[in-house]
């Protein structure tokens, strides 16, 4: 259990200038929850070192690193999953029995649990296994969706809420005790056919079928009193938010996207799961099918006249100790029936809850989400949600009649008043799969003026079918605000320099409201790329000056491949990112000599083609009646042939992201088949 690397060693001691952990204290940052609070705010105030300055200066780099996390045979683990931090852990037993440590928590999708130490003592090096569990022995998808949620932390009761899935797709929720990793007393508590039924279910007769695939991507959350765990479920069949009675260890309740079985639409499935406010009321959105589309149900397959039906919303909810989840309020877009036919989902992007300063505006609690699929961003005003709680409104095509809290003047985009329109071009009818603008939660950020900012990372999008990522990917959106008056967005600013291709959500950090840096993990791949390739290209870590939006600092190489949807966690100078592995950075004392860390290896030109080629090509062209032509036919074609299809024809969106000499490896691993 003691995996220690003596390089990494070497390493850890340079931060702080060599000198061990300061002593702890309670000025230290927890991170326990995805997005940094049950509101989903993702922004840390209380970061004094990493700042703008400090990042850009030349002293911030990768620290230290965990070993590589396990296997599941030979499927490589992904962190989907986002480090989670306790600053000051009290260890009672064990070999660190009467230590106090900085620990992170992170969890495999091959179906481990880890506590690593996150500081530096002697004997102890950062990057040290302090535990690991092993969730489940047949991790679904054979070790790609062990795990895809990140977990969330009780500090008082010291306990590590994890989702893990077997492989006849039932999912355990787990509760772990921080300090050893063993398994609490009444755990795991079973989500499956067997526990949410048509009874535990409070929208119509819906119910988990048996045999059928839901997905636990969505991040867990805890009620204020640690009294129910809140679990959402998606993609393609329905949602589902299940409510979990932490002290009877039982399902208590769910609520389904869809009040019967055989209506597919409202997956639950963005990374940032359900987000809490400080009055108890719990949000989630809701997407479309994908299914659905793809079999050009249009319309109708989206069920706007069934009561119940609630794909492609934003739902609020009340959870009654005896009653359950109870709907309370909701808000569908003007145009959610041409989007959902279409897949163009707003569920990748989760509920972000702020409330504005008393007096500043007639809305003082706001909801916003942004960008989705579509790109576009929304504000409402949480006391007095737009829709029903019976049925969606009828479907529109005026942007004028949306529900949401609206900027007075005309969005350019839509030539009227409507959503403030983040990532363009505007599309109600393309924007699945690669030409999605968006699967990240936004984040927010109050300066020391007292004005309110939200960053949104993503992609605007060029080309016939927008499959090709263009700036910016970083948009600044300001919180506008007049006494008595309803609030409203306006964008502030874009950055236009850097491309990401499928970024995790924003975080942003500052010392108050004063330094902010904005914190985004990109996986540096298109979505369709299959990250489970052997040679895969790791993430990048980008920093940018909150206020100026300029670039601070980027990763390069350092970093190995990463799961999708990722975050990392800014917490006491250090930036946490999760890999197949995990990495810290931070500042190194003046100096000093970088440490002597494991980076992923250069592949030679052939390995690296092929690898590029099966994550991106092969699925179409080694398979067998799917329309395009197979290997055997364009490996006869010239390598500059396959190069310019990649770089500007048909093929443009798969080669996406990648450079010249990316693609001549493609076409040079291509034709090296034809003499196979």
């Amino acid at each position: 259990m003691k995996h220690i690397l003596a390089s990494f060693a070497a390493g850890t001691a340079l931060l702080l200038g060599g000198c061990g952990d300061p002593a702890l204290s309670p000025a230290g940052v927890d991170k326990l929850t995805y997005h940094n609070s049950a509101g989903r705010e993702g922004w840390n105030d209380r970061e004094r070192m990493l700042t703008p300055a400090a990042v850009a200066g030349g002293q911030f780099g990768e620290i230290w690193q965990s070993p590589r996390l396990d296997f599941h045979r030979s499927t490589p683990p992904r962190l989907f999953a986002s480090p989670l931090y306790v600053s000051a852990l009290h260890f009672d037993e064990g070999a660190q029995a009467g230590q106090t440590l900085r620990v992170a928590f992170v969890v495999s999708s091959t179906g481990y649990a880890y506590a690593i130490h996150a500081g530096q003592r002697a004997g102890l090096s950062a990057g040290t296994i302090l535990w690991k569990r092993r969730l489940t022995a047949d991790p679904c998808q054979d070790g790609q969706f062990g795990n895809l949620s990140t977990p969330v932390i009780d500090r008082s009761a010291n306990r590590l809420y994890v989702t893990s899935c077997r492989g006849d797709w039932t999912w355990d929720v787990h509760a772990l005790d921080l300090r050893t990793g063993e398994e609490v007393s009444g755990w795991p508590v079973e989500i499956s056919h067997r526990t949410v039924t048509a009874q535990v279910n409070r929208n119509g007769v819906s119910r988990f079928v048996p045999g059928q695939i839901y997905y636990q991507r969505g991040a867990l959350n805890l009620s204020r009193d640690g009294g129910r765990l809140y679990v959402a479920f998606g993609p393609d069949l329905q949602g589902f938010l299940v409510s979990v009675d932490t002290a009877a260890h039982r399902v208590a309740s769910a609520f389904s996207s869809m009040p019967r079985a055989d209506l597919q639409q409202g997956g639950m499935w963005g990374a940032s799961g359900p987000a809490i406010d400080a009055q108890g009321r719990i949000y989630i959105a809701t997407g479309a099918s994908f299914l659905s589309a793809l079999e050009k149900r249009g319309i109708p397959g989206v069920f706007p006249e069934v009561a119940g039906a609630w794909g492609q919303s934003i739902l609020q909810f009340r959870d009654d100790p005896k009653a359950g989840l109870r709907l309370t309020g909701t808000y569908s877009p003007f145009n959610y029936c041409q989007t959902a036919a279409s897949d163009i989902d707003i569920a990748g992007s989760g509920a972000v809850l702020f409330d504005l300063d008393r007096g500043s505006a007639g809305t003082p609690h706001l909801l916003t989400l942004g960008a989705g699929k579509q790109g576009n961003a929304y504000l409402l005003d949480r006391d007095h949600m737009p829709g029903g709680t019976h049925k969606r409104h009828t479907c529109s095509t005026d942007p004028a009649s949306d529900g949401s809290l609206l900027a007075p003047g005309v969005q350019p985009e839509l030539k009227s008043r409507g959503p403030v329109v983040v990532f363009e071009p505007y599309s109600d009818s393309i924007g699945m799969v690669n030409s999605a603008k968006s699967r990240a939660t936004l984040a927010h950020f109050r300066n020391r003026l007292g004005e309110h900012y939200l960053f949104l990372a993503g992609s605007a999008k060029t080309g016939p079918d927008f499959g090709t990522n263009v700036p910016p990917s970083l948009v600044r959106v300001r919180v506008m605000t007049r006494k008595s008056e309803p609030a409203y967005l306006k964008v502030d600013g874009r950055e236009m320099t850097v491309t990401m291709q499928n970024p995790g959500s924003p975080v942003v950090s500052s010392n108050g409201g004063e330094n902010g840096v904005v914190w985004v993990l990109d996986t540096n791949v298109p979505r369709s790329v299959d990250i489970y390739q052997p040679d895969a290209p790791g993430a990048r870590l980008h920093a940018f000056d909150a206020k100026s939006l300029k670039p601070l600092w980027q990763s390069g190489d350092a970093l190995f491949t990463s799961g999708k949807y990722n975050e990392p966690a800014v917490v006491d100078g250090m930036v946490l990112v999760g890999t197949d592995r995990l990495q810290a950075f931070g500042l190194r004392a003046p100096g000093a000599v970088a440490p002597q860390l494991q980076h992923p290896a250069a592949a030679s030109a052939a390995n690296v083609g092929k690898s590029l080629f099966d994550g991106r090509c092969a699925a179409c062209h080694s398979k067998a009646g799917s329309g395009a032509p197979p290997v055997s036919v364009i490996a006869g074609y010239a390598q500059a042939q396959i190069v310019y299809a990649l770089k500007v024809g048909k093929m443009k969106e798969m080669g996406s992201g990648l450079d010249d000499a990316q693609l001549a490896q493609i076409a040079a691993y291509v034709h090296s088949t034809s003499a196979k």
